[in-house]
């Protein structure tokens, strides 16, 4: 064989595993935009839901993918429902974070001594934990909560309301709108704090917890001595 006819063969060659590398990423990059993609736990805001170091397969086709670089999402398989686990926006900072969703619009959410009550009717939340019941914020964190619920607020003698983390609403949301909370209730920072999350926040749900391992763990390679096995492959709910 030629000289030549080698080297048309090695740059055939690798033209080919070009074309399959870019087709590849292609296929990746339409499969993490439109249809699903990895989320990392790193927080403890939905213990025992999720733990940290839970790894989750997150499905942003269900409630309609974000479009790449424009205002604009793809029609969705349908809306978020009450009690669904939502992955979205943060609407207060540049972060993605992962709650429960309590509230949906027209819905009227409240809590009174740490027991949530949605529409009148307090919510069992078997998934929910508060570690710390007597936890009171002080005056000016409260006076913050009055200053982003008031003007959804629908209960009486609105002028002497002042809620606490574990004490605030009647509130109704408002239209494309959701509220939501950590179930692990005393050390989440969510809807109580920061107000509705607009419904163009949304990113996904998660579908299945693919990885998980103790971040905690001090142990040789943790990534795989630490790892969670009884939480691999399961669904969170």
């Amino acid at each position: 064989m030629s000289t030549a006819r080698k080297g048309g063969s090695v740059q055939s060659k690798a033209i080919e595993w070009i074309k399959a590398a870019a087709w590849a990423l292609a296929l990746w990059l339409v499969l993490s935009t439109f249809i699903g993609q990895a989320y990392f736990i790193p927080s403890p805001s939905m213990e025992r839901t999720l733990m940290v170091g839970d790894v989750l397969f997150v499905n942003k086709f269900l409630y309609g993918a974000k479009l790449p670089l424009v205002d604009a999402h793809m029609p969705a398989v349908r809306d978020p429902r009450s009690d669904d686990i939502v992955v979205f926006m943060s609407p207060v900072e540049d972060s993605i974070l992962v709650k429960r969703l309590i509230g949906v619009p027209g819905d009227t959410v409240a809590m009174r001594n740490g027991a949530l009550y949605r529409n009148s009717q307090r919510l069992a939340e078997p998934a929910a934990q508060s570690l710390e019941p007597d936890w009171k914020l002080d005056s000016m964190s409260r006076a913050g909560m009055r200053a982003m619920h008031i003007a959804q607020y629908v209960g009486p003698a609105p002028e002497q309301y002042l809620p606490d983390v574990h004490d605030w609403g009647p509130l109704v949301v408002p239209k494309d709108s959701l509220w939501m909370m950590g179930d692990n209730r005393d050390h989440s920072r969510d809807s109580r704090f920061w107000g509705f999350v607009p419904r163009g926040n949304v990113r996904g749900t998660p579908v299945i917890i693919y990885y998980s391992w103790d971040a905690s763990s001090y142990r040789p390679l943790p990534f795989v001595s630490a790892v969670r096995w009884s939480r691999l492959f399961t669904v969170p709910r």
